[in-house]
């Protein structure tokens, strides 16, 4: 499922600032750091559900008001930055949406049974040999 297509991107919001890093002069007069904000709560593109695996799943990235935010702030572009944010976003969101397989409880086979049950066999003979004789 391709989390891109669900109108997701309407409901971002960006925030800009000037960022540390390389650029010099530039870098001080340009806002090229990017904070991506998302308000799971209030999302409409997304399910009940969906936003409670999300809870669960990034608790940890979730501020109290329920929003995720992400900062970008590598490049000297904007633009770059914009799409940083964007990719590490969606990729948070397509991980934490992943519903994991169920396990297939599966049995030993006849024939791994016979030969654990044999190796048990062959140890316990080799214990009975460390005893003294009965005399």
């Amino acid at each position: 499922m391709n989390i891109r297509n669900r109108g997701l991107e309407k409901e971002l919001k960006f925030n800009t600032s000037r960022s540390g890093g390389p650029g010099g002069q530039h870098a001080n007069k340009v806002e090229t750091s990017v904070e991506l904000r998302f308000d799971i709560s209030n999302s409409s593109s997304l399910s009940r559900q969906e936003k409670r695996r999300l809870f669960k799943k990034l608790t940890n990235k979730i501020t109290k008001e329920g929003e995720i935010i992400i900062a970008a702030e590598n490049s000297r572009s904007q633009a770059k930055n914009k799409e940083a944010a964007l990719e590490k976003f969606f990729a948070m969101i397509e991980a934490a949406l992943k519903v994991p397989k169920k396990r297939k409880p599966t049995k030993p086979s006849k024939a791994a049974k016979e030969r654990r049950l044999k190796e048990k066999k062959k140890h316990g003979e080799k214990k009975s040999y460390r005893k003294p004789p009965n005399v």
